[in-house]
């Protein structure tokens, strides 16, 4: 007897149909199953064989094949298991065809006939919702996740031998209900920039940076506040839009991340990888591919720390997503494209020893060794970041905090809101910053007067600046003009925007 389940296969951020087949035929007793089956789909085989029997079904002592359809896409984890189970049970006669047509299934099985939580449950949700199948059956812990997308019935099960008498009609299971498309609040911070003594410049450019979603570079001595303004950066980002938080959510939920009380993230990501992180780890990869760090800092911030000692090939590896948004990782059996638009925060010491630039304590290094350590960073990827701020040692009144003002991270908050919402109107589009304008763009909303245009000129011809670091000027500008509720970009904005090159400045003084 044939019997045919519905399910899906997670490719990349999309969810695939896939048709799972059960043939039960005479011969010799045989379970195998084909269509492109990694070893997980395999293995699959002795989970499903115990769950059946020991739910109380018996299991057929005959020739057994599994087709999974189409045959030309690779199937991978063992969110297969649910859907072979009741396939094998309605071509042995347990279950009828119709008692589960109109439904897709995923989840795994344990030995017992417990269904437990799977990757990309979002993605399979929202592919769903695209198509002629509106009834979702998932895991327990899985179905607030699933819930998250509106026009489909999710069903949330714990056991093989509940979804079983739920399908017979003999229990109900409560469909779990959609959540509400728009997110409540940008989330509770711990950190605040409260708590920053000093650095107002950093500050400053920190603001800018989240105003314009550009990249910053930090370049100061040991315990001068690196860290601890990066660490702050999330509290005054603008909180995510429905559709951010969707995206950002996807990418967890394949990379297995999402907690079980979770349904969408509703805080933006702060990634912090180690220095001694992969080339994979960072970009993604494997066998079957996975979202690396980058993706996984996919519309939050992704800091990198002590940047010159992060691997020469891993910080290369920065250079296409900063350009592109995204990143694409090919393998020879697939090739998976994963979102990668974060604001790119690092920090990095002046030289190996920290105090370079530190006025009361010497540097012990030679210029050869700075020069050494400062070349780490390849000037292709410095030319990527937008912002390059010096962060000096603080004096001891700035320690103390006496006689100073500091902000808050909502006040802070506030103006980058409203610099958004101007970039908002102005390019009608909800998810495009200052930072990711073309250069169509540029020349259309980056004007400047004949005292700006001047000062643009004597900078690139005296810093020897490329076309990317002149387009880099522009769109900073473009942000500190929004932040001055200005619509024309001026010489004033124009001079602090090539303040924020002093890496530039610094090649430049070594030539």
């Amino acid at each position: 007897m044939l019997a045919k389940i519905k399910s899906q296969v997670v490719i990349g951020l999309d969810a695939h149909y896939v048709d799972v087949e059960v043939d039960i035929a005479g011969g010799l007793p045989n379970f195998c199953i084909v269509g492109l089956p990694d070893i997980s789909v395999k293995e699959s085989r002795d989970r499903v064989k115990s769950a059946i029997k020991n739910c109380g079904f018996s299991f057929p002592s005959r020739r057994v094949v599994v087709n999974l359809a189409p045959a030309d896409i690779k199937k991978d984890g063992p969110s297969f298991d649910l859907p072979i189970a009741l396939a094998v049970l309605v071509a042995s006669g347990h279950l009828t065809q119709k008692e589960v047509a109109g439904k897709s299934f995923s989840g795994e099985l344990s030995l017992d006939g417990e269904i437990r939580p799977v990757r990309g449950v979002l993605a399979m949700a929202a592919a769903l919702s695209k198509n002629g199948i509106k009834e979702l059956v998932v895991p327990f812990e899985n179905a607030m996740e699933a819930a998250v997308v509106k026009d489909i019935k999710v069903y949330a099960v714990k056991t093989l031998q509940q979804l079983y008498q739920f399908l017979k009609g003999e229990t109900q299971i409560l469909k779990s209900n959609a959540r509400s498309n728009k997110l409540l609040s940008g989330g509770y911070f711990v950190l605040d920039f409260a708590d920053v003594k000093g650095q107002a410049h950093v500050k400053r450019g920190l603001e800018i940076a989240a105003a314009g979603g550009h990249n910053v570079l930090m370049i100061g001595p040991p315990g001068s506040g690196k860290t601890m303004l990066a660490r702050r950066m999330p509290t005054i980002i603008p909180p995510m839009q429905f559709n951010e938080a969707l995206e950002t959510t996807k990418v967890y939920s394949i990379a297995g991340l999402i907690k079980t009380s979770q349904s969408l993230l509703s805080v933006r990501p702060f990634r912090s990888p180690h220095h001694t992180i992969s080339y994979a780890g960072l970009v993604g990869g494997g066998a079957n591919p996975r979202p690396g760090e980058i993706s996984l800092a996919h519309n939050g911030v992704l800091f990198m720390d002590e940047l010159p000692e992060f691997r020469r090939d891993v910080l290369e590896a920065l250079r296409q997503p900063l350009e592109e948004g995204f990143v694409t990782i090919t393998r020879a059996e697939a090739s998976n494209s994963y979102p990668a638009k974060f604001i790119f925060i690092a920090a990095m010491n002046p030289c190996p020893c920290g105090f370079f630039t530190d006025p009361k304590r010497e540097c012990n290094c030679t210029p050869h060794q700075v020069q050494k350590y400062i070349s780490k960073v390849s000037g292709p990827l410095l030319d990527r970041i937008d912002i390059h701020l010096q962060v000096p040692a603080l004096k001891y009144d700035e320690i103390s905090g006496k006689n100073l003002t500091v902000e808050s991270s909502a006040q802070i908050r506030e103006r980058v809101v409203n610099v958004r919402n101007i970039q908002k109107t102005r390019y009608n589009n909800a998810q495009t910053c200052n930072a990711y304008l073309s250069p169509k763009e540029i020349e259309r909303f980056c004007q400047l007067d004949a005292n700006a245009n001047n000062l643009l000129k004597t900078a690139v011809l005296n810093m020897g600046l490329t076309a990317r670091a002149y387009h880099k000027i522009l769109k900073v500008s473009r942000t500190i003009a929004d932040l001055a509720k200005e619509e024309n970009i001026k010489a004033g904005h124009i001079s602090e925007a090539i303040q924020y090159r002093s890496m530039d400045r610094m090649e430049m003084a070594q030539r």
